[in-house]
């Protein structure tokens, strides 16, 4: 399984977002930070606003903040907000016309495998994944 360059990026604008909880983060100085297409982000910020998981400020001086702390963000809430869909193979999806799905017993062994990733994702949270300054070797000033 692939996550898609959007979730990818959602949670790459999320972990930013907060590292800074302290201030305004802005879409063009996350698409610098992490090279990524300003129009890409924009569409990914929009549907993490829409979401619940981030807030945006309006104005000049505006920008983006989380919309509730990092341990009430859930990785696998997040994932499944991003991700088109989670058909690994073509028995997961509406237009099936796999001709062996009655008597196949992989799609069952599939759903177990996405079933524990997203048991995975789903015991942690944002905040399990926040950078400190310490991570980068810097030290705090004495």
């Amino acid at each position: 399984m692939r996550l898609t360059n959007f979730t990818d990026f959602a949670f790459r604008l999320l972990m930013y977002a907060a590292v800074h909880e302290d201030r305004l983060i802005t879409i063009e100085e996350t698409s610098e930070v992490y090279d990524i297409s300003r129009a890409h982000l924009m569409k990914v910020t929009n549907s993490l606003t829409k979401a619940g998981y981030l807030k945006a400020v309006r104005g000049r001086s505006g920008g983006l903040m989380l919309a509730k702390p990092p341990r009430k963000i859930r990785l696998g809430d997040v994932m499944r907000a991003t991700e088109p869909d989670f058909a690994l193979v073509e028995c997961f999806s509406s237009g099936n016309a796999c001709i062996i799905t009655r008597c196949c017993r992989l799609r069952g062994v599939l759903r177990e495998g996405l079933d524990a990733f997203n048991a995975v994702l789903d015991k942690y949270t944002l905040a399990d994944l926040m950078l400190r300054p310490k991570d980068f070797g810097i030290q705090p000033a004495a």
